[in-house]
């Protein structure tokens, strides 16, 4: 990990495989430094809903989470409806948790910080 850099503040970091994924303590540490709404699923996936009073600010939010995808170069898969998005993050070539789920969790909920209020 970087230091005393925050998740958000960091950059995804390619994965070429043949790493394990993260579990346990590593898993629980990296957990407890996201914002609340993040839930850790069979220590593989990293999912949150974010709510919005309409479709519009939902759109919105899907496309600048896709633009800081797009820039770090790791991809959630995200699901749009009706004042809802959904963010689901794994890292596929060790099909399981990265250090960069949890960055890119982290700049999706600053990213979100823009859209609240």
């Amino acid at each position: 990990m970087s230091g005393n850099c925050s998740l958000a503040e960091r950059h995804c970091v390619p994965c070429r495989g043949g790493v394990p994924p993260l579990k346990g303590a590593e898993l629980r540490q990296l957990s407890t430094q996201l914002g609340t709404g993040w839930s850790v699923v069979d220590e593989q996936h990293l999912i949150k809903e974010y709510k919005f009073p309409d479709f519009r600010k939902a759109l919105d939010f899907t496309n600048a989470v896709g633009e800081i995808a797009e820039a770090e170069g790791h991809h959630p898969e995200i699901t749009l409806t009706w004042g809802l998005v959904t963010i689901k993050l794994w890292t596929h070539k060790i099909d399981g948790l990265s250090e960069s789920d949890f960055v890119l969790a982290a700049k999706a909920d600053k990213a979100f910080g823009g859209f609240a209020g």
